[in-house]
């Protein structure tokens, strides 16, 4: 499952015209890699909760900017795991 994430997210950022050229998992999102800016990350973030019914809040980009595209996508396997579990979005 992370695997078809990471692929959904590199799909995603190169369609937002981030050049993912040498992108791997160890890839910050934030300003030491990717370079996303809040509004990148809110617009990832949209299209990965509308493909995996996954839920973001407003106050975690902070947080998502920090990660490797490794701990972004463990982190939306986490939660597709958690709603398959629940029922809800996590």
């Amino acid at each position: 499952m992370q695997e078809r994430i990471q692929e959904f997210v590199i799909a995603a950022l190169a369609e937002m015209k981030y050049d993912v050229d040498g992108i791997t998992g160890d890839t910050d999102l934030g300003p030491a890699g990717l370079d996303l800016e809040s509004l990148a990350l809110a617009e990832l973030s949209v299209q990965v909760e509308d493909e995996f019914g996954v839920k973001f809040e407003a106050e975690e980009m902070e947080t998502t900017a920090l990660m490797t595209l490794d701990q972004f996508t463990a982190d939306v396997a986490r939660r597709i795991a958690a709603t398959a579990t629940t029922g809800t979005a996590a």
